[in-house]
């Protein structure tokens, strides 16, 4: 067994993860394997891949599209004590695994951490994360990492999987909350979860055209919304959760709020009320 199981997802980058295994390859902790679901349509990683299959155990595998169904491919191979999904356009600074494996040996109470997400100068990337370290529950999940962030104990999650309608990929309009249903999905089980924010993982600011970008938010709270629907929240959360934005939009009409305006913050309320009602059509 290896201590770590690295759970590689890609499609369509190839510098980005030369930068991952490079950063890999700098890890002062080498008891891994990176388990590398490739979804693109030709060869373009094994050049790539293969200078490294010499410094540290790779298995490449191929899926059709979709990061939950490639993370599923990945867990019905990975052989490690502890697990981790990074992205393909993310990277670990040296001695991150060590630390990380260091925490899990020091508290054998918890069965999966997450960490922040910072860029290469040091500012928080990947959204707005909790100030404090702390328990993760269902209530705070939200701020507390996923994704790249997140790594867990193989022995706590066995069974549990990815949803694959969910997630970058997956062909539906829920676009993201496939961490956090993975998460919600640990809990819901009794499992037990720490937020680390001394730890972090790097990934880059990403710019991208607004209509994207606004589509980008629809989808992405549709995903979230999903996640809350299935993992029976209370109505008082589900409510407050589908408002939020429509308070952020007047303070926004008044002045008392900074951009993005109007078409982002209206994105985000309608995605949030899609899914937590997929039934019903929002225009």
């Amino acid at each position: 067994m290896f201590g770590f199981s690295l759970i590689l997802g890609t499609i369509g980058r190839t510098n980005d993860v030369e930068l991952l295994l490079s950063s890999l390859e700098a890890q002062t902790r080498r008891d891994f394997e990176l388990i590398v679901v490739d979804q693109n349509p030709d060869n373009r990683l094994e050049p790539i891949l293969l200078p490294y299959k010499s410094i540290f155990p790779v298995l490449h595998l191929r899926s059709k599209p979709g990061l939950s169904r490639a993370k599923n491919l990945g867990l019905e191979h990975a052989s490690g004590e502890i697990i981790g999904f990074p992205d393909d356009d993310c990277s670990y600074p040296a001695g991150l695994l060590e630390k990380v494996a260091q925490f899990f040996e020091d508290h054998p109470e918890w069965d999966g951490l997450t960490i922040r997400s910072m860029d290469e100068f040091g500012i928080e990337s990947g959204g707005k994360s909790a100030r404090r370290s702390g328990t993760i529950n269902k209530f705070n999940v939200w701020n507390r990492g996923g994704a790249y962030t997140m790594f867990v104990r193989a022995e706590s999650v066995r069974g549990i999987r990815y949803d694959e309608d969910m997630g970058p990929g997956a062909g539906t309009e829920w676009g993201a909350g496939d961490d956090k249903d993975y998460l919600l999905q640990i809990l819901d089980r009794g499992g037990s979860l720490f937020y680390n924010r001394r730890l972090a993982a790097l990934h880059p600011h990403r710019t991208m055209p607004y209509e994207k970008a606004l589509y980008r938010a629809y989808t992405y709270e549709c995903g979230a919304g999903r996640a809350i629907q299935k993992h029976d929240f209370p109505l008082w959360f589900k409510v407050g959760w589908v408002i939020k934005p429509l308070g952020g939009l007047v303070l926004y009409l008044l002045g008392l709020k900074q951009p993005p305006g109007v078409g982002w913050r209206w994105n985000i309320f309608k995605g949030r009320l899609r899914g937590l009602w997929p039934r019903r059509a929002i225009g």
